[in-house]
């Protein structure tokens, strides 16, 4: 590698992946192994709680708040990448972050994910939508708890077809496997502002998602400045990898 390739890597902004909902940083794993072949630095965050993380289980704006405080560590530009659930943390996100001089959000990354306007809250802007029929609804249940514990699981024998449609049933065992409790406070809670009208953004439709209806994903993706698709399930980057990393990459290089 050159001086200048070593200069034009270290200049670039780095990919922060956000998880949605049950999942963890260990979703990404596939995704990340992909662009590290291609020199796009990437971190894939656990959401307090979820994954590997040994904190407390967070509300969104606490999410929110764990991902600028790691982006605010990093010291140079960031990509913001939210899957699902995880639109709205990132949106919540870059709020934070929108007078940082150590991180500035270049660019926001909607993977069939929920786009918010400033006030809404993703249960309330699923609800808000036209019906559509979407597997991901049969599939939750009340956590270990009960309906008062405040958290929502997946049922494992449905989880496959709501989630992993097109990915391979032993890579999609492996991840059904460690899904975790989901807090309901997460759902609910609105967010603070609309940063994909400042910032560049983009949004991935995914056209055989049974988890969010595509036709829910188009809704949210006029909101962004461009709108790409991909032909797959709710969790692309196991089912699409390569052309999930080839967007990532066209946005860190463009």
């Amino acid at each position: 590698m050159t001086d200048m390739e070593t200069s034009d890597t270290v200049l670039r902004p780095l990919v922060l992946l956000v998880h949605g909902a049950w999942h963890g940083a260990w979703c990404w794993a596939a995704l990340q192994s992909e662009l590290d072949q291609r020199g796009i630095a990437s971190l894939a965050i656990d959401l307090p709680g979820h994954g590997a993380s040994t904190l407390p289980l967070s509300d969104m704006h606490g999410d929110a708040q764990h991902v600028a405080d790691v982006a605010s560590k990093i010291g140079r530009p960031v990509v913001l990448v939210g899957h699902s659930y995880g639109g709205g943390v990132i949106g919540e996100a870059a709020h934070i972050l929108r007078e940082s001089t150590t991180a500035p959000v270049q660019h926001l990354l909607y993977l069939t994910a929920f786009c918010l306007d400033e006030g809404e809250s993703v249960g309330g802007l699923a609800a808000s939508l036209p019906a559509e029929n979407a597997l991901l609804n049969a599939a939750i249940l009340p956590g270990p708890d009960g309906a008062s514990g405040g958290t929502l699981v997946l049922d494992c024998t449905k989880a496959h077809d709501a989630l992993y449609g097109c990915c391979p049933t032993n890579v999609s065992d492996a991840a059904i496997a460690r899904l975790s409790p989901q807090p309901m406070a997460t759902l609910g809670q609105p967010t603070s502002a609309a940063p994909w009208k400042t910032i560049p953004s983009t949004y991935v439709v995914c056209e055989q998602d049974k988890a969010i209806h595509p036709n829910h994903q188009r809704m949210m993706a006029k909101r962004c400045t461009n709108v790409l698709s991909l032909n797959t399930d709710h969790s692309p980057f196991i089912s699409m990898t390569t052309s999930t990393a080839d967007i990532i990459t066209n946005i860190v290089l463009s």
